[in-house]
């Protein structure tokens, strides 16, 4: 990464770089509802604890947004409550039941629905910012918006990608081709990295870092 590349420069060698370190990665899949609600569940968590309440959920009968919408707040809570602030997810997880179901009346009817509609839309519900929201656009539904996260900005800063006043949204969907295996394969690499190397703080052995960004 040369010192006079540009920011879309610098993103995609940074692409580059974690495409030849991890190579092809898996990554969770899962029907679109149980990604939507998995989305607000790892909100201010590790994945861990919202797999789990996935599965208290699951197991509770209440994977489902119709199922959300007619529990009582007690009995969600109930389920959500390993995945921590089980009072705030409670109440976010009944808008984004209420934003579904009162607007598209299914998740099916938003399959057809164009990407900037949905993102609009689930950018007005109470407790989902852009990260949630593309977080579901990227995975529940196939579309091409990518993720940013503490982990992509962080990254970002070491590779001295200066942001955008738009943010780095527009940087990597600039570099990234046009279909969602590459958005996907990208952010889990960012994902990845960031657990090995920024969370365990291994800034000595980053290569990012030490690189001529």
């Amino acid at each position: 990464m040369s010192g006079s590349s540009s920011a879309r420069d610098r993103v995609q060698a940074l692409v580059a770089v974690l495409g030849e370190h991890f190579g092809p990665l898996p990554w969770w899949r899962a029907p679109p509802e149980e990604v939507m609600i998995g989305a607000i569940l790892v909100q201010q968590t590790r994945w861990e604890n919202a797999e789990r309440a996935l599965e208290e959920l699951r197991g509770a009968g209440l994977l489902s947004l119709e199922a959300i919408d007619r529990a009582p707040a007690e009995a969600i809570e109930e389920a959500v409550h390993c995945a921590g602030f089980f009072r705030v997810k409670t109440r976010r997880l009944k808008a984004l039941a209420r934003f579904v179901l009162g607007t598209f009346g299914s998740i099916e009817g938003m399959v057809n629905a164009p990407t900037d509609e949905l993102r609009r839309g689930l950018l007005g519900v109470p407790g989902i910012g852009e990260e949630t929201a593309d977080a579901i656009l990227c995975y529940a539904f196939d579309r091409c918006s990518f993720v940013i996260d503490a982990y992509t900005r962080r990254l970002c800063a070491c590779a001295r990608v200066e942001e955008p006043a738009e943010g780095y949204r527009g940087l990597f969907e600039a570099v990234l081709s046009r279909e969602n295996a590459g958005y996907r394969q990208t952010h889990a690499h960012i994902v990845e990295y960031g657990k090995r190397y920024c969370s365990r703080r291994r800034c000595e052995e980053c290569s990012i870092r030490s690189s001529d960004a």
